[in-house]
């Protein structure tokens, strides 16, 4: 085979640490499946994949209120749900926890979140709601 039908993989990189080359490409290397996941969860999870609108404005509302809306879900998922939700992804968590059969009544200044008997979710529906209770806030700065 000659030098003219042979193909190259280019790879590059720009940063501004000041690592050793061997030290960083190891360092890419092992944040690299992470950042694809979350790319993947923002563009199909969440709608930001397909903006709204031909108006950056609106388009740049849209794209806050998704990337609020993913650090919500990771504080939900890790500080509420319990360890075995913290890999779920959204559609997992919005058929399991969000898209429940039931009734809310508002009652005496109270709302109340009637279920089925013996709905699955009910018991992750009560310890969600007590770990959010036991949450202290912290100062920020």
């Amino acid at each position: 085979m000659d030098i003219k039908n042979r193909r190259y993989k280019v790879f590059g990189m720009v940063t501004n640490m000041d690592w050793e080359g061997e030290r960083l490409i190891h360092w890419l290397h092992e944040r690299c499946g992470k950042s694809e996941e979350v790319h993947a969860v923002m563009k199909d999870d969440l709608a930001g994949g397909k903006l709204p609108s031909d108006d950056f404005g609106e388009n740049a509302a849209w794209w806050w209120i998704m990337i609020l809306a993913l650090n919500l879900n990771a504080m939900m998922k890790k500080l509420a749900m319990g360890v075995s939700w913290i890999s779920k992804r959204m559609k997992a968590i919005r058929f399991s926890f969000i898209n429940l059969p039931g009734r809310v009544i508002t009652r005496s200044r109270s709302l109340i979140i009637r279920l089925t008997k013996n709905n699955p979710a009910m018991e992750l529906l009560i310890n969600a709601r007590k770990q959010i209770a036991m949450l202290q806030p912290v100062p920020s700065g």
